[in-house]
């Protein structure tokens, strides 16, 4: 299987690159103006970075990318399974201040052009979706608890609601934590869905486990009802590649935000 991201520039990596109507990626840490320890491209407002570099960073994507920063939407990101149709009305809402995202949301679907959809990531999953037919985007974030709670099927449902077959739904897991950076214990390995508990989490001693939050994800979409042929998997690693990536555990906790991002072109 390829490698479903590639260098685009320096800030951002790429994916979906067979579709040319549809812009979505991951940024890098690379080629921003933020300070260590959120050297260089932090995108977060919500961490302990300057917001007026923040801004200056993102405006800097917004133009890179040709979506106007008043054109983004961003969700609250609470670490739950809570997806929003977004349209026009949410033009803007996680851009200029953290406290305006979209409330209580992990999850963002849209069929209208010109809107970039956006969520934060260091060390979680991306999960990036198209729907080429009916021409629907998503992006979710999963962390540990959404990814058990299986925001993936969330996201599948809501778009097959809004009238996607399961047959055209393509996803990509993008660069999140691999399993062998990733130790959880008892009590997370216990929240795994029992049929997914054996394929995706390695004991390594009593009580603690490796947990492939990559290979649990694409489970779960499969199980969903998902073409294999249609979900593609990075093998990139936030812990380990440091110079692309942020990661929250590799830096404990001080570290900046990568933003992933997908929107319809106009």
């Amino acid at each position: 299987m390829h490698e479903p991201f590639k260098a685009e520039t320096l800030r951002q990596y790429s994916c979906f690159t067979n579709h040319e109507n549809i812009i979505a990626g991951l940024t890098t840490r690379q080629g921003g103006h933020s300070e260590r320890p959120f050297n260089t491209l932090n995108m977060g407002l919500h961490v302990q970075d300057e917001s007026d570099t923040v801004l200056r960073n993102r405006k800097e994507l917004a133009q890179e990318t040709g979506f106007p920063l008043e054109n983004w939407i961003i969700g609250e990101q609470i670490h739950d399974i809570r997806v929003k149709v977004a349209g026009n009305g949410e033009k803007g809402k996680g851009v200029f201040s953290h406290e305006s995202a979209v409330a209580g949301v992990d999850g963002l679907i849209t069929n209208q052009p010109g809107l970039l959809l956006g969520a934060f990531y260091a060390d979680c999953v991306p999960l990036f979706f198209y729907a080429p037919v009916s021409g629907w985007i998503g992006i979710a974030h999963a962390g540990w608890k959404g990814t058990v709670r299986n925001m993936v099927s969330q996201m599948i449902g809501h778009l097959t609601e809004q009238g996607c077959s399961i047959e055209e739904i393509e996803l990509v897991i993008g660069p999140c934590i691999s399993e062998e950076h990733y130790e959880v214990d008892q009590r997370v390995y216990d929240q795994i869905p029992m049929g997914f508990q054996g394929e995706s989490a390695v004991p390594v001693s009593s009580g603690k486990y490796k947990l492939d939050l990559k290979k649990l994800n694409e489970s779960m979409a499969l199980k969903s009802g998902l073409h294999k042929e249609n979900v593609r998997v990075s093998g990139l690693c936030t812990y380990e590649e440091e110079n692309l990536f942020y990661s929250h555990r590799r830096d404990q906790g001080q570290t900046g935000r990568m933003l992933g991002f997908i929107g319809l072109k106009g």
